[in-house]
């Protein structure tokens, strides 16, 4: 038996009153996220419509097959997240404990990912600001596409460096935030903690999760796809 109080606040009249509150206040607060990453991505557009061939050109660096396999990951984690919120509401703590975990793994699975393509941009001199010297073998990578469409100016290409790490940066960070989140949730849970009769803050992390994979969903085609759709190489 838990030792915890009920999941009832005293500030509330009844459990459904906390659920409606608890609900109201994620989702304005995911609106507050829409208005955040809507803002940065309306920027991205613009420079990406001022500076087409310099965005091309940054964009053709990316390793789209890991941008892939991590699209598939934070998928996958958005579909165990789903069953962890239905263990919730069932009662199922094991299957809730398991689908946790599994989340947690898949979230740092991303996470190690992204590590791997930061340090790759590292040495080929792509990080922007101070560390911002591409190597003569990128130089090389590049010379064809100059050949057909013009001289490339690398300050378009380091801007997008720009956009690239601070979209992609922004979002790991609410991946870290959220991973944070399910680690306190998985210990409580092997403690008692959120049974069926209140499974709200599993549901309301679940919707955060759901929503830091949708920003993914698009941040993979504009960053990593934009020299398909855009006239690079």
């Amino acid at each position: 038996m838990s030792e915890h109080a009920g999941p009832l606040a005293h500030h509330f009249e009844d459990i459904e009153q906390q659920k409606d509150a608890a609900a109201l206040g994620m989702w304005a607060f995911l609106a507050t996220e829409v208005l955040f990453f809507g803002g940065a991505l309306t920027a991205y557009s613009i420079y990406r419509g001022l500076y087409t061939k310099g965005f091309a050109v940054g964009s053709s660096f990316q390793i789209v097959p890991l941008g892939a396999i991590n699209t598939a990951v934070l998928l996958t984690s958005s579909l165990t997240m789903a069953l962890a919120v239905h263990a919730a509401a069932v009662g199922n703590r094991a299957a809730l404990v398991r689908n946790l975990a599994l989340t947690l793994l898949l979230g740092a699975a991303f996470l190690g990912i992204k590590v791997y393509e930061y340090h790759h941009d590292y040495v080929e001199g792509l990080v922007p600001g101070a560390w911002f010297h591409p190597t003569e073998e990128v130089r090389d990578r590049i010379r064809p596409f100059e050949q057909q469409h013009g001289t490339v100016d690398f300050r378009q290409v380091e801007l997008y460096f720009i956009f690239y790490f601070v979209l992609t940066g922004l979002h790991a960070l609410h991946m870290i935030i959220g991973m944070g989140v399910l680690t306190i949730q998985l210990v409580l849970v092997r403690r008692g903690w959120f049974g069926p009769e209140y499974p709200t803050p599993i549901e309301l992390t679940g919707l955060y999760w759901h929503f830091v994979d949708i920003v993914w969903i698009f941040l993979f085609p504009l960053l990593y796809l934009l020299r398909h759709a855009g006239g690079g190489h």
